[in-house]
């Protein structure tokens, strides 16, 4: 099978890529995985997209969705498993034994936040426990908020909610801060924000919502509960990019390296959007406007390698 733009990916940035590329009159496949929707079905309530005032992450995604089938796009519940990008028209097999050829490939499989894997957080997450300050930190005026972890996106965050929450407690599994200097002086000056050094947290308790997490003292094994509303694991992220190892370039983070410009990768004709090659600033705006650019970026390499 054939199609003259394929898109691996769901979220946002996959989304916003397949509709464009239909409008602009092209064969459009969106190989969408068997969980469509991306990091957004984990979040309750977005606030920050622009046109809605308050929407669930689940509902959001279902309007991308009808508005890609609307114009045509072709939906498929498989993921891609394998792709040769050495020539083209580039090919990709999924897991459902598809075998695709395609004249432009864009890349949108995302990232995932990094979480402590312990029993009682998969409970709490959307309910207390997050892994995003800028998505829902709003949630948490006045509150008594907590972030884990040591490097530049746990400071980030904690920078964050020290101007929406009442109090940050940021936890710290060693006795030195990962995050460069700047950020380092920036958190150990601001009164609002308390560490935790040499500690992890071992458990979230609460009822319907987090009340309280169980902080370990690494060093003296001393066990103290900590009461808060929220918590934020910031523990870095892992962009999907297993499958393009060896086809395209690749940054040493992990993330896809692309033109900035045109978010073509080092294989002509294969583009990457969203968190798959955004390093910083990971918001579902950020990856819908990169879909875009991937798929007018796709268009104009078409028009010019018929």
């Amino acid at each position: 099978m054939h199609a003259r733009v394929l898109i691996i990916g769901s979220g946002p940035a996959g989304y916003t890529a397949s509709i464009y590329a239909a409008r602009a009159g092209l064969e459009t496949v969106l190989l969408m995985g068997h969980m469509a929707g991306g990091q957004l079905m984990l979040t309750h309530e977005v606030e920050n997209y622009p046109g809605f005032t308050k929407i669930s992450g689940i509902d959001l995604m279902e309007n991308f969705q009808k508005q890609a089938e609307s114009v045509g796009v072709a939906l498929k519940y498989e993921s891609a498993v394998k792709v040769d990008f050495s020539n083209r028209p580039f090919k990709v097999e999924t897991d459902m034994g598809a075998q695709w050829t395609a004249d432009s490939v864009i890349i949108a499989t995302g990232s995932e936040a990094k979480w402590l894997e312990i029993p009682s957080e998969e409970k709490y997450k959307g309910h207390g426990v997050s892994v995003c300050a800028t998505c829902d930190g709003f949630f948490y005026k006045g509150k008594n908020v907590a972030v884990i972890g040591g490097g530049s996106s746990a400071v980030y965050e904690a920078l964050f909610l020290s101007q929406i929450a009442q109090s940050v407690t940021l936890i710290h599994r060693r006795d030195t801060l990962r995050a460069e200097k700047k950020l380092q002086s920036q958190v150990l000056s601001n009164p609002k924000i308390q560490i935790r050094w040499d500690s992890e947290v071992v458990e979230f308790q609460g009822d319907e919502r987090l009340k309280s997490i169980v902080i370990v003292n690494k060093k003296t094994k001393v066990e103290s509960i900590l009461p808060v509303d929220g918590v934020f694991v910031a523990i870095g992220h892992h962009p999907k990019t297993e499958l393009f190892q060896g086809q395209i370039d690749i940054e040493a983070s992990g993330y896809i390296k692309t033109n900035k410009k045109t978010l073509e990768t080092s294989v002509p004709g294969v583009f990457a959007c969203g968190d798959v090659q955004e390093e910083i600033f990971r918001q579902a705006i950020i990856a819908a406007g990169t879909g875009c650019v991937a798929a007018l970026s796709a268009e104009r390499f078409l028009m010019n390698n018929k």
